[in-house]
Parts: C-alpha cells; structure tokens; sequence
C-alpha cells in the first residue's frame, strides 16, 4: 500500500498554537448602540491587538443621540463573570468604564483589588442622565474605592472637574495638573484630562500628574458631535499598557488613534457619530492611491495579520 504524500501528512498535522494575545478585562455597560460600552472596549481593544474579556456591569437603554434609563446588574453576578475567567486566563491590564450602581463599583474594585500588580485604567463618564442621588452615591463609591486602585483616571475636563473639584470657585478652569493633585489626594497617579477648551477651535487632550503636565495633543474642533470618544480612548490606552507600552507612548499612540477614528467617524443612525475604530482596516486593492496591492499567492478570505500602522 503507497505511503502518503508529504502533502497529505501536511493537510492531517495540527496547526501550530499562535502565542494569545495580551488580554485586557473591562468592566462596562451593554450599550446596543455600538457607541460605547462594553461593544466600544471590544472593538477598540481588538484594533489595538489584544483581546477583551469583557464583563457587564449594567444595560443601558439608549440610541445614538440620548440615554433613556439603564439597569444595573446584580453586583454577585458582576464578581462571578470575573472571577470564572480569572480562574482561567491571565490579564495583561483593566479597564473600567460605567459600573452601574455604587454596589457595582464595590463588586469591581473587591475583585481588583486581589491583583495589585495588573494596571487600572478607569474611564469616568457624564453621568447627567442618573437620578442625583444615585449619581452622588456612585461618585463616592468610584472616588473611595476605584480610584485608590488605579493608575490613570480618564475623563473630560468639565466630567473630571466636577467630581474632582465640585468646590472649585476659581476665576479660571481647572487644570489638568490641578485635577491631577485632586485625583492624587485619592491615590491616583495620573490623569488623562480631554477636552480641555482652547482659543481658535481647539481642544487639548493632557496627560498629567500632580508635578505637572507630561504629554498630550491638540486635537481641532469637530462640527458634529461624537458619542463613545472616551470609552475609545481608554480602552485604546489600556490594550497597549497591557501589549508592554510605557505609559508616555500609550497616551500618545491612543490619542492618535482616537483623532483617526473620530476623522473617519460614521452616522449608523439618526443622533451622533460614532468613532470608527476600523479605520485602518482597508480592504486589498482599495489603497489611496487606487492601486492594487502585490499579488501575494494568499488567499484573500484568509485572515489577515495583526494591525501595526494607527
């Protein structure tokens, strides 16, 4: 009986097990809209390389221009999707966006706070669409328990101002250094400060600690208004903390990334834009220029390698 052909034992082989990719675990709402949320942190994170585990904290009911109501997801449930994949996977980092409730911000921070050496990034919203007092509840929970914990606090300005510094009686804003002592009095090391307002229609975008500013980038005023800018830009940060980048670069190369997806930034619906994170992803043939690429032998349904131009 003929042996097989080398190409036969080829085809009958396993496949050889590719290394997994950094693995980042977010904590966020289901937010059906795509914009941000739990669908945002996956989507960004798989354009920056690395894999998410995401864990829901909440369901926020909203389309693409408002947020109606949102349901909070039992704080026990929280801690058991985590703790299930932690068993399991090793994490390179975290993100933690809206947690839902302040039971939910305690669910969290218990479970991260049994693995100290894993960098946070926590992601604080507008929170204007919660009922006050459960929006005071949340703050409070977020500023005693998460940020003690987390290494970069990401935020807009008037967001950070506000629950950094509601006191703040100052003829002129905040700055980011500023909010960066006012977050540091909580054991927070840095903050990313976004939109912060300039003259001639732009808006700054600084990293900052309590001895001053580090790095940042100007990005010029948008006509439209955007929806899931934030969640884009931390859950960009946080991939590439977890991938081994130096915080300094991190935030650069998240910004970019960030100003790119807003410039390419789409209209699914009838309220805002949302970032396209998928920017960068350009079919084959369909270059800038128009040309076609260089006819490689490769099938083109087979699965492309990972991005490494933002």
């Amino acid at each position: 009986m003929p042996s097989e052909s080398p190409q036969a034992e080829a085809e009958t082989s396993p496949l050889q097990e590719q290394p997994a990719p950094a693995c980042v675990m977010s904590f966020n709402a289901n937010d059906a809209s795509g914009a941000g949320g739990i669908a945002g942190d996956v989507a960004t994170i798989a354009a920056m390389g690395a894999h998410a585990l995401p864990v829901v904290t909440s369901i926020v009911m909203r389309d693409t221009a408002e947020v109606f109501d949102h349901h909070a997801i039992d704080a026990e449930i929280i801690v058991e999707q985590a703790r299930t994949i932690l068993e399991d996977v090793s994490i390179g980092a975290w993100k933690v966006g809206f947690l839902g409730s302040a039971e939910g911000v305690s669910a969290v921070a218990e479970v991260i706070s049994d693995y100290p050496d894993v960098p946070l990034v926590a992601y604080l919203p507008n929170l204007s669409w919660v009922e006050e007092d459960a929006q005071q509840a949340y703050h409070d929970a977020f500023r005693e328990l998460i940020l003690p914990q987390a290494e970069v606090l990401v935020g807009s300005h008037q967001t950070l101002s506000d629950f950094l510094l509601p006191d703040w009686d100052g003829d002129r804003p905040a700055s980011p250094r500023e909010l960066a002592v006012a977050a540091a009095a909580h054991g927070t090391k840095f903050v990313l400060v976004t939109s912060v307002p300039l003259p001639d229609q732009f808006l700054d975008n600084v990293l900052a600690s309590a001895q001053g500013a580090i790095t940042g980038e100007k990005f010029e005023r948008f006509e439209v208004s955007f929806v899931g800018a934030g969640d884009t830009l931390s859950a960009a940060l946080v991939a590439l903390l977890a991938c081994g980048a130096e915080l300094h670069a991190a935030v650069g190369e998240a910004l970019a990334f960030l100003d790119q997806a807003l410039d390419a930034g789409f209209r699914p619906g009838m309220g805002n834009v949302i970032p396209d994170r998928f920017f960068w992803a350009v079919p084959p043939g369909d270059g800038e220029d128009g040309a076609e690429g260089p006819d490689t032998g490769e099938d083109e349904k087979a699965p492309k390698g990972t991005r490494h131009v933002h």
